[in-house]
């Protein structure tokens, strides 16, 4: 008669963890807390369960690349970051593999997968609203590989992180308008459930009460960070009673559907209203209007990111000369680039 062959499952079950964390416990002690390793080898004797040293060794060794999870290739925003991001790679020996969570109806859980089945050394997160805490069954605290979040980031401390002064370019934003002589200045939001969206919107309305403007939930228009949502966004502005002399749209898509939608209902920029973007994309040079802006070093965003996953992939200690918690966040200045979409405004404009 063939006795049953034990299996990691049944290690599970005795332990009372997930499959996940009797491989990692097994194939990286390391990387699992005491507790928990040692739940899974008591679990082990009890079984007697026999380690396949082959598959073992081959669950050791390194994938050779990083996976960035990106929330929609078809806005450049992402390819300046991501051509950052391939030059620090390339250095290390490292290919890079792009998911575009969008189009594949990307679900968290996969996040795991490619790590966990060594199809990825590291993660870059070009999304802040995939939330990566708490993955398997919660006992992952002790097994993830490194995690950085590009641009972005997530609630999870553990987790580092490479972006701008949101807040800052929202300032800026409202500063250069104010300079301006805008008194009237509305906002067109990202998308309701992003943190950039909150960190701008703290920003703008910062600003705002700094110079004793008026803030109207009226010039608050919904949005996302699209040309459609700046579309919807120019009729919003048209429709309103008393419109706002200039607007600061959460991104330079936003703020391309609403220039081009104005034009196309009769309306002209910077003479009917004042537009600044933020990202300065490629094309934002070559609009018509060219396009005032908050510029993100989009290209430093992924080096910056980049070199901080090599880092901790190879285990090096980030928290020399600052407590760790900081050393995991890194924060990038931005920068308002004038152009022609905004412009003093007019006397017929002045309507407060």
């Amino acid at each position: 008669m063939t006795s049953k062959v034990v299996t990691v499952q049944d290690v599970a079950i005795v332990a009372g963890v997930s499959t996940a964390t009797v491989s990692r416990a097994l194939s990286k002690p390391e990387k699992v807390n005491k507790a928990t390793r040692e739940k899974v080898m008591a679990a082990v004797r009890v079984t007697g369960y026999r380690i396949n040293q082959t598959a073992r060794n081959l669950r050791k060794k390194e994938a050779g690349a990083v996976v960035a999870l990106v929330p929609n290739l078809g806005n450049p925003f992402f390819s300046s970051i991501l051509s950052g991001i391939e030059s620090v790679l390339a250095k290390g020996g490292l290919s890079l593999l792009v998911v575009d969570i969008l189009q594949t109806g990307f679900k968290r859980e996969q996040a795991y997968d490619y790590l966990s089945m060594n199809q990825a050394d590291g993660l870059l997160v070009l999304d802040g609203t995939l939330d990566l805490t708490n993955l398997n069954d919660g006992s992952v605290s002790a097994e993830l590989p490194p995690v950085v979040y590009c641009c972005e980031w997530g609630t999870d401390p553990r987790f580092g992180s490479v972006r701008v002064d949101n807040h800052q370019g929202s300032q800026l934003a409202v500063s250069h308008l104010h300079t301006l002589g805008h008194k009237a200045i509305g906002l067109v939001r990202g998308p309701a459930e992003n943190r950039l969206t909150a960190a701008r919107q703290e920003g703008f309305e910062a600003a705002i009460l700094r110079y004793s403007l008026p803030l109207r939930a009226e010039w608050l228009i919904e949005g996302g960070f699209s040309l459609e949502a700046g579309v919807q966004a120019a009729h919003q502005w048209c429709a309103l009673e008393e419109r706002p002399t200039a607007m600061f749209c959460m991104s330079d898509e936003i703020a391309f559907g609403f220039i081009s939608e104005l034009d196309r209902l009769g309306f002209s920029v910077p003479k009917d209203v004042s537009v600044v973007g933020f990202d300065d994309i490629a094309i934002a040079e070559r609009f018509i209007p060219s396009l005032t802006t908050i510029r993100q070093p989009r290209f430093r965003i992924g080096q910056e990111a980049a070199g901080k996953l090599l880092r901790r992939i190879a285990g090096e200690v980030e928290n020399r000369a600052e407590s760790e918690a900081a050393a995991r966040r890194t924060v990038l200045p931005v920068e308002l680039i004038e152009r022609r979409s905004t412009a003093p405004v007019s006397e017929k404009q002045r309507t407060l």
